[in-house]
């Protein structure tokens, strides 16, 4: 494009189109990674995620109410190139269905890879920017060949089984290798109350779900823990938030070590350390 057809452009044209169209016209090959303005993929990225699991029929919004959530957490990465993973594909009633909601994260995360594990063969679902992987989500070797073929995971989601010790496994896997920064979800947390779904009706059974979530949040305190030869764990060291919301938990990765005053403010107890 010429300088004076350049100007005459921004000064007539671009003030009559919506910004997704005047950076299509000035890059029509779609280099920056744009789709078409109008254009079903350009419509996709412009909607919330509430809209897109309405769109692609995933039970993330309707039987949940998870998308505003996941909307509040991720928005930061919708536009980052990195890989997410989900755990659990879906379409278990017919043959030849699942997928919802990887598509759904496709269009979310504009420039993500998208990768899914299920114990069923959903290959039928790999697209662009979309690949799947078959075999248990307790497996060490399938989820590091993910890792290995895929690269470090920023997000992962895990709607695989919901049974509590399959979740414990995956997280004691997966956690350590997800990326600094990184977010990692858990869905159907009510499982961890239903004895017949692997829980427990004892609140206080250690080997729950939610006891796993529990002695996170008493690890995000580490610091504050009056036995001075306690050992910090990994979690307890790398789990900078864990959020709440109804059968869904969301776990921060950073580096959880602040600092504490324990030893000024509790001066009579450490008197003879």
């Amino acid at each position: 494009m010429s300088p004076s057809v350049k100007s005459f452009a921004v000064a007539r044209v671009k003030p009559l189109l919506s910004d997704t169209a005047w950076a299509w016209l000035r890059d029509p090959l779609g280099r920056r990674g744009a789709p078409p303005p109008s254009s079903p993929a350009a419509r996709l990225s412009d909607m919330d995620l509430t809209q897109l699991a309405q769109h692609f029929k995933t039970d993330k919004w309707g039987s949940h109410r998870y998308t505003p959530h996941y909307e509040r957490h991720f928005a930061p990465w919708r536009d980052e190139a990195i890989n997410v993973l989900e755990i659990g594909i879906g379409g278990y009633a017919r043959e030849g269905r699942g997928g919802k909601s990887l598509r759904m994260w496709k269009h979310f995360f504009r420039h993500a890879q998208i990768v899914g594990l299920d114990i069923q063969d959903k290959s039928f679902v790999d697209a662009p920017r979309i690949r799947t992987y078959q075999g248990s989500q307790t497996d060490p070797e399938v989820l590091q060949r993910i890792i290995d073929e895929t690269g470090e995971l920023t997000i992962v989601i895990d709607d695989g089984s919901h049974r509590s010790d399959h979740i414990r496994d995956t997280f004691a896997y997966l956690f350590p290798r997800l990326a600094h920064g990184g977010i990692y979800a858990i869905e159907d947390t009510q499982t961890s109350y239903w004895p017949e779904r692997g829980g427990s009706e004892d609140l206080d059974d250690p080997t729950t779900t939610m006891a796993l979530v529990k002695s996170l949040v008493d690890g995000l305190h580490h610091e504050e823990f009056v036995d001075e030869s306690y050992e910090p764990t990994y979690t307890d060291l790398h789990v900078v938030a864990v959020h709440c919301y109804h059968n869904l938990v969301i776990i921060e990765k950073g580096d959880n070590r602040e600092g504490t005053r324990r030893r000024a403010i509790l001066k009579s107890r450490y008197a003879d350390g």
